[in-house]
């Protein structure tokens, strides 16, 4: 197992982690006994008032919970993996290019072999059909950087999920609030403020709670995408300056 998926797992774990032993505070908070060793975990965490919080949202607070580990697990993972993806364009060229040129294809495949990333894989795939002529290496760059892109572009689907999933989820609690609130005043046979406090309460925290979810996942995927767009300018210029090379050198 590679270095990159053990980290990825470890942060996965601890998010997941601190996410649930908020979840374990609120069934413990509602038995009779004052909070147990859970709760006083979750309360030195993440403070007694979002302990509060989160019991006070009702029902809609745990699906909406499943969402924000699900989502921040993938914004940990996509930010672990498209780091792993960039790399140096100038650098990695200047050590290709010149070799290229000088028609020493099996030094440069070692370099581009030994470098990480779509960039170095694009290049090592074009590298390797040098024999069949320019067009064989320009296909095979071509055929590998549709495989990278599908690689680049996972994750992305799960983020969405998440954004859109999260506000729903607090809509819907909202509207249970809600009708708890008419319930209790059909029940009372009377409009009164105390009545309807405790519904409207727990509409508007989950529309909060949804919302503090979206917007976050909402902002890094936008950086995860401009992300993958610098990839792919650097994949497009090192593959032009590849087949420049092997022009070259003929």
């Amino acid at each position: 197992m590679s270095k990159k998926t053990i980290l990825t797992m470890l942060l996965i774990v601890i998010m997941s982690t601190l996410m649930m032993s908020l979840a374990y505070a609120v069934e413990e908070a509602a038995a009779p006994a004052t909070g147990g060793g859970i709760e006083k975990f979750a309360e030195f965490i993440f403070g007694s008032v979002a302990v509060k919080w989160f019991k006070d949202g009702g029902w809609a607070m745990w699906p909406i919970l499943f969402v924000t580990i699900y989502g921040m697990a993938y914004v940990i993972w996509k930010f672990i993996a498209l780091m792993y993806c960039k790399i140096n364009l100038n650098n990695f060229l200047a050590k290709i290019v010149p070799l290229v040129k000088d028609k020493k294809y099996k030094e440069a495949l070692e370099i581009a072999k030994n470098s990480r990333g779509p960039v170095a894989a694009i290049v090592y795939a074009g590298l390797l059909k040098t024999d069949g002529g320019l067009a064989a290496v320009e296909k095979a760059i071509e055929n590998a950087a549709m495989i990278e892109m599908s690689y680049l572009e996972k994750g992305f689907i799960e983020l969405s999920s998440a954004i859109n999933l999260a506000p729903m989820l607090g809509f819907l609690g909202t509207v249970s609030g809600m009708i708890s609130a008419f319930d209790a005043i059909a029940a009372a046979r009377a409009v009164d403020a105390t009545i309807v406090a405790s519904g409207i309460k727990i509409a508007l925290i989950t529309t909060q709670a949804g919302l503090i979810v979206a917007i976050p996942v909402q902002f890094f995927n936008n950086i995860f995408v401009t992300l993958v767009d610098a990839i792919v300018i650097d994949m497009q210029r090192a593959s032009e300056k590849v087949i420049e090379a092997l022009i070259d050198s003929k």
